[in-house]
């Protein structure tokens, strides 16, 4: 679906094991980011969408809005430049353009697959047991004093090389999400207006294929 500087001093410094913060810790930022995401519920924000490099070595800025509710449940609805709609109801994701008349059918990933961030959010995958962390200077356009955590997965991915969560260093929410790939692109998602925990509905996340569009169905059936 994803085509959303770290306490410098402290890490310069000598530290025992039991000294470091989750901020200096990758292992211990994982799990802390982890533990979070654990209790929130549903999640909903404004996106900026940016992917420049790739093969044609170009750059899109693309703008939305996302609600997730767990368990699998997503809705990423583009509204700039172009209408975009990608939603999983916690088994099929749905991706759809509009001006392409096109409906893609795709299994929701298996619990014990290595996921991306995004999914994550839903509730899939765990940051401690398939990815290995590293922490890394944030990404250009971070908050001030945000942390980031470069992931990479433990398991070879088709979609992606790396990914990087950027977050509160106090809070750990997630204020961005960046993935690189294997042609040399990098997309990059932004949050804000972030809102935790509202009670989203379950029909939010429900599709209905448009009259008269084409149905592609791909991967096996969702178990």
């Amino acid at each position: 679906m994803i085509r959303p500087a770290v306490l410098l001093i402290p890490l310069l410094l000598p530290q025992s094991p039991a000294a470091q913060s989750p901020g200096s810790d990758p292992a211990a930022l994982a799990r802390a980011v982890q533990e979070r995401y654990d209790r929130v519920r549903d999640f909903s924000a404004d996106f900026t969408h940016t992917y420049e490099g790739g093969v044609l070595k170009k750059r899109v800025v693309e703008r939305g809005t996302v609600q997730i509710k767990k368990p699998g449940r997503m809705r990423w609805r583009y509204t700039s430049p172009e209408e975009k709609l990608f939603v999983s109801d916690g088994r099929q994701i749905y991706s759809y353009v509009p001006a392409d008349r096109q409906v893609i059918v795709s299994p929701m990933p298996r619990e014990d697959q290595a996921t991306t961030a995004a999914l994550f959010l839903a509730g899939k995958g765990d940051l401690t047991r398939d990815f290995t962390a590293r922490v890394v200077a944030p990404p250009s356009g971070a908050p001030a004093g945000s942390a980031a955590l470069e992931l990479s997965p433990r398991h070879e991915q088709r979609d992606y090389n790396t990914l990087t969560l950027v977050t509160d260093p106090a809070t750990h929410v997630i204020w961005m999400l960046v993935a690189t790939d294997r042609q040399g692109g990098r997309s990059v998602f932004a949050f804000d207006k972030i809102k935790e925990n509202t009670g989203l509905a379950d029909n939010v996340f429900s599709f209905t294929i448009p009259r008269g569009a084409d149905v592609i169905r791909t991967g096996g059936p969702s178990d």
